[in-house]
C-alpha cells in the first residue's frame, strides 16, 4: 500500500500557449524562459520550496518536450506525467484524467504554469487540510474582465465575463434576481489566481472529458463547500501574454528571489518512501 501523502501538487501545463504567439511554435509554453529558467522549472522548485514533494504534470502541446525535461533534470520530488498528447482535457478534464494520481493524497493543489507568485503555499495547504471545506479558490480584489462571484459567506455562486456581459450561475433563479435588484445585494466579485486546492475525491465521479474546472465548480458549488481564499501576495502574475512576461522579467531582476538549494528532512524523508535517491546518491 501506498504512503498517505497530504497534498499532491498538480502543475497545468497542457496549454496551447496560443497568447504568446511566437515564443510557443516550437516550444510549450511551459518551457518558455523567464530570466533564463523555463516556466515549469521556476513552478516545480517554488512548489518544493514549500513542501510539496509530489507533483503532477499534465501535456500535450509539444508533450514530449516537457516529459524529456523533467527526465533530464534530477528535481527533489516525486514528478509524474498525465499525457493528454491525444486530446486535450481543458482544465477541468485534465484533473478528471489526473485523479488516479491523486488517490493516495488527502488534497491536491493544482497550479497554471503560466503563474508565478510568492504565495505562501506550505501555509495554505495546511489550513485547507484543517478546514471543513471541499475546495479553495485563490482570488484577488484586480481588475480583470472575468470574475468569479461569491456570497457573503464567499460561497460560490457564480462566474462572469464583464465586458460580454455574460453569466453563469450556481442557481438559475440569481438570474432573475439580478435583472430585478441589481447586483450588489447578492454577490462580490474576486478574481480568480490559477490556483486552488481541492479534497482528492472531489472530482471522482466525473466524466473523463474536455471541460471547464470552473464550470465543474459551479455544478459542484450545488452541494458542496467552494470557496473564495483571498490571497494578498507580494507578488503575482499572469504569464499568459508577451508583455506581462515582460513585466515580470523586470520585477524579478529588481526583486530577485531563491529557493532554497538544499535537502531538507522533510524531502529526505518523503524520497525515502518513495525509494527516491538523494542528491549525494
Amino acid at each position: 500500500m501506498s504512503p498517505r501523502i497530504d497534498t499532491t501538487a498538480m502543475i497545468l501545463a497542457a496549454g496551447l500557449g496560443t497568447r504568446l504567439k511566437a515564443l510557443t511554435q516550437d516550444k510549450p509554453k511551459a518551457l518558455v524562459e523567464l530570466n533564463g529558467k523555463p516556466l515549469l522549472q521556476h513552478c516545480i522548485e517554488n512548489l518544493i520550496a514549500n513542501g510539496f514533494y509530489h507533483i503532477v504534470i499534465n501535456v500535450h502541446h509539444f508533450g514530449e518536450q516537457i516529459i524529456d525535461f523533467v527526465t533530464h533534470n534530477k528535481f527533489d520530488a516525486v514528478i509524474q506525467i498525465s499525457d493528454e498528447r491525444n486530446q486535450l482535457m481543458d482544465t477541468g478534464g485534465g484533473i478528471i484524467q489526473a485523479s488516479p494520481l491523486f488517490k493516495d493524497s488527502k488534497s491536491v493543489l493544482v497550479h497554471n504554469v503560466d503563474i508565478i507568485s510568492n504565495v505562501n503555499l506550505r501555509e495554505l495547504a495546511a489550513q485547507f487540510l484543517d478546514s471543513k471545506d471541499d475546495a479553495w479558490l485563490l482570488t484577488q480584489d484586480r481588475e480583470t474582465n472575468r470574475k468569479l462571484l461569491f456570497d457573503n459567506e464567499n460561497q460560490l455562486v457564480g462566474w462572469m465575463n464583464k465586458a460580454e456581459e455574460r453569466f453563469k450561475w450556481v442557481d438559475e433563479s440569481m438570474s432573475a434576481l439580478r435583472q430585478a435588484q441589481g447586483p450588489q445585494l447578492y454577490y462580490k466579485e474576486m478574481a480568480f489566481s490559477g490556483l486552488h486546492f481541492f479534497r482528492s475525491d472531489l472530482f471522482a465521479n466525473f466524466e473523463c472529458k474536455p471541460q471547464s474546472v470552473i464550470d465543474l465548480y459551479l455544478g459542484l458549488a450545488k452541494t458542496n463547500r467552494i470557496i473564495s481564499k483571498p490571497i494578498q501576495p507580494d507578488y503575482w502574475f499572469d504569464l499568459g501574454k508577451p508583455e506581462q512576461l515582460q513585466a515580470a522579467e523586470n520585477y524579478l531582476i529588481t526583486n530577485p528571489c531563491h529557493f532554497e538549494d538544499f535537502e531538507g528532512t522533510d524531502t529526505l524523508a518523503f524520497k525515502a518512501r518513495y525509494d527516491m535517491p538523494s542528491k549525494s546518491e
